[in-house]
């Protein structure tokens, strides 16, 4: 059983998903082997296996970076070839705390990306002896 665990932890968020698909399944492996034909979709069970890496690669990025980063990151990304407008469009319909929302329109719209990077010009303080 120790090595079992000590397997599926390593597989991390896909071994767990795997997990309850089993414990769902009741450990018939004709429902498993169904379950992940269906995640794969035209790609059968190696689709499947595949999409469970593909969540464990984000499950562990979102562990790393934040969820916070890795969103801005992709948008920053996808900014380059989309327009401004559609995707803050879409930013409005994302399932994400309205905080989170705010913080991505500030960081895609130019005019405030602007204003939050320029450094401040330094005060000028005169001393006059009387």
């Amino acid at each position: 059983m120790d090595e079992l665990i000590k397997k599926l932890s390593g597989l991390g968020l896909s071994g767990v998903i795997l997990v309850i698909a089993i414990a769902a399944a009741g450990g018939n492996s004709a429902a498993v082997i169904a379950f992940l034909g269906a995640l794969g979709g035209p790609l059968g069970i190696v689709g499947g296996l595949g999409l469970l890496s593909l969540v464990g690669m984000v499950g562990e990025a979102i562990g790393q970076f934040g969820l916070e980063t890795l969103i801005q990151t992709i948008y920053a990304e996808r900014g380059k070839s989309e327009s401004l407008q559609m995707l803050l469009k879409e930013i409005k319909q994302l399932p994400i705390s309205d905080q989170l929302k705010e913080k991505l329109k500030k960081y895609l719209d130019p005019e405030n990306k602007g204003e939050s990077q320029a450094p401040k010009e330094p005060r000028v303080v005169e001393i006059v002896e009387e």
